[in-house]
């Protein structure tokens, strides 16, 4: 059976890496109020960020590396996510991203990034890196002293305890090493997935490769991605290619997701692969540049392809990033800082300690919020009002309402991700989407910002100054509703687990000792009986 186009199954049903380019958060919010800029005695701005499905931390890092051209601001940023893989792989790649320059130069620190970030195999001494990462990071998360004072820029105190002791099975996962090599069979399942999401076109795959690259992401604006890295990363998911071909032969566990699935009527757990295949990680770091040059053309064609930017983009990242060291921070959960000692008080304090180098940007901390909460935030007063700025993926479109708009404060800015580089949707499925986007803006209280610069990638609304969040549920009633397909691929990819325990966390392991189905489909969480379904073991976490 073909895959139509226009379904949407390539976009999987857990995303690993954005679909638009990394974005300065700073230059999306409002700007910083100038009598508390020029009031030295005043304490020092802040920025409160919530970004929903940002999946990667691509943003994250981009407004950290530039925070030094901008007044100086405490930037705090709540990340909602819909699945703890993501969240494991936030704090792994922050970790990668902080490291000591003693411990890891600057160029290793880069190739390690992009092969753990974006490829499907990965050499062994980078798998060895990911091992010992994973094995520190499972002693730390039970541990929330010890998490304090070694990674003082990360809160997980607004998780639930099921949500931690989940994290930390993912986090043992990762660190198994070799003792069960079939205990994620990458490249098995990524064959097994494009099999699937093909069909009948499986055999003509660099060609139907090549029409999804030229006449589709080509047209859109990403020029840059070459025909031989884009059709390595479709047969293989290596997309960045930095040593030998021989050397890729390690599975990349951060890109193994838990999920429960019905087999001959039965509800098991098990491990595979749901992500990305038709796209890839190169939109979000290797189709612009602050460097002009790395885009010039020679007889009509890029100079530098997509992997090669990508790597000069995530070098700079880091390099102006080690430039200001690593900043110290508080720590807490938002119901402490609301109710406790006052925030601004401590960390005043603390941006007088001498330890402070005095490159570095204002204090930040990345605060991790409970998965499926964005419909519960607007109960706790902390939060209400709280944010200047709200981030929203495309494929946690859906969660954007009324509710979600209460948090962010008057005059406060949005911005939503939109579907221009999914290949699988037709254009005026994308006119659909970008409609249907809008219309759940203006339910949620948001209008387009005067004189806006129109974008293809983006789609950005501001809050009314004197907005009390006064839209009823009649607005919502009278939007139309978005293309079926769309919708589908959309809410499939961000829907959460629901009905229990994480279906990998060590309490449902131990329940069902003998369930060893998965999939590589991400097409859906359920089967039928006839599916073909490759078996491997889950092992006990």
């Amino acid at each position: 059976m073909t895959t139509p186009a226009g379904s949407g199954a390539g976009f999987g049903s857990v995303s690993w890496w954005g679909l638009s380019p990394a974005l300065d958060l700073q230059a999306e919010s409002p700007p910083v109020d100038s009598d508390l800029r020029d009031n030295t005695e005043s304490r020092t701005p802040e920025l409160d960020v919530l970004l929903v499905g940002s999946v990667d931390g691509r943003h994250l890092l981009r407004t950290l590396a530039r925070a030094a051209l901008w007044p100086r601001r405490r930037l705090h940023f709540y990340v909602l996510e819909n699945n703890l893989e993501a969240v494991a792989r936030h704090m792994l790649i922050f970790s990668l991203a902080l490291e000591e320059p003693e411990k890891m130069g600057l160029q290793e620190r880069s190739e390690t990034f992009l092969e753990v970030w974006g490829n499907a195999l990965l050499r062994p001494q980078v798998a060895a890196f990911v091992r010992a990462q994973a094995d520190r990071l499972a002693h730390l998360v039970p541990e929330p002293d010890r998490l304090e004072e070694q990674l003082p820029w990360l809160s997980l105190g607004a998780l639930k305890f099921r949500e931690r002791d989940a994290l930390e099975a993912v986090f043992r996962f990762w660190a198994g090493g070799e003792k069960e090599p079939e205990a994620f069979p990458m490249s098995r399942l990524w064959d097994s997935r494009l099999r699937h999401y093909l069909g009948s076109r499986y055999d003509a795959r660099h060609g139907v490769s090549d029409w999804d690259l030229h006449m589709k992401l080509h047209d859109r604006g990403a020029r840059v991605i070459h025909t031989r890295e884009f059709r390595r990363w479709r047969d293989t998911g290596v997309a960045f290619e930095l040593r030998d071909s021989s050397a890729y032969h390690v599975p990349n566990r951060t890109l193994a997701s838990g999920r429960f699935l019905s087999h001959h009527g039965e509800r098991i757990a098990a491990r595979g692969y749901w992500g990305d295949i038709a796209t890839g990680p190169f939109v979000a770091f290797g189709i612009e540049t602050d460097d002009e040059s790395l885009l010039r053309t020679s007889n009509g064609q890029p100079v530098k392809t997509a992997g090669e930017i990508t790597q000069h983009n995530v070098t700079e990242l880091f390099r102006e990033m080690a430039a200001w060291g690593r900043p110290r921070n508080t720590q807490g959960t938002p119901e402490q800082m609301c109710h406790g000692e006052d925030r601004g008080d401590r960390e005043d304090r603390e941006s007088a300690s001498p330890e402070r180098t005095a490159s570095a940007p204002g204090f930040f901390t990345v605060r991790f919020l409970p998965i499926g909460s964005a419909e519960t935030l607007h109960h706790k007063s902390c939060y209400k009002g709280r944010f200047q700025l709200l981030y929203v993926a495309c494929g946690m479109v859906h969660l954007l309402s009324p509710d979600l708009g209460a948090c962010v404060a008057p005059g406060g800015r949005l911005v939503v991700e939109l579907a221009r580089y999914l290949v699988d949707l037709r254009q005026e499925q994308l006119q659909g989407f970008a409609a249907r986007v809008g219309e759940l803006a203006q339910a949620a209280g948001f209008t387009p910002p005067p004189q806006a610069r129109p974008s293809e990638t983006f789609a950005r609304f501001c809050k009314a100054l004197d907005s009390a969040g006064q839209h009823t549920d009649s607005a919502l009633e009278s939007m139309t509703p978005p293309p079926d397909t769309l919708a589908l691929a959309l809410e499939n990819q961000s829907q959460p687990l629901k009905g229990g325990p994480h279906p990998l966390s060590p309490s449902n392991c131990a329940q069902n000792p003998s369930n060893s189905s998965s999939t590589p489909q991400g097409s859906g969480s359920t089967h039928r009986e006839s599916d073909p379904i490759p078996r491997y073991p889950v092992p006990h976490l």
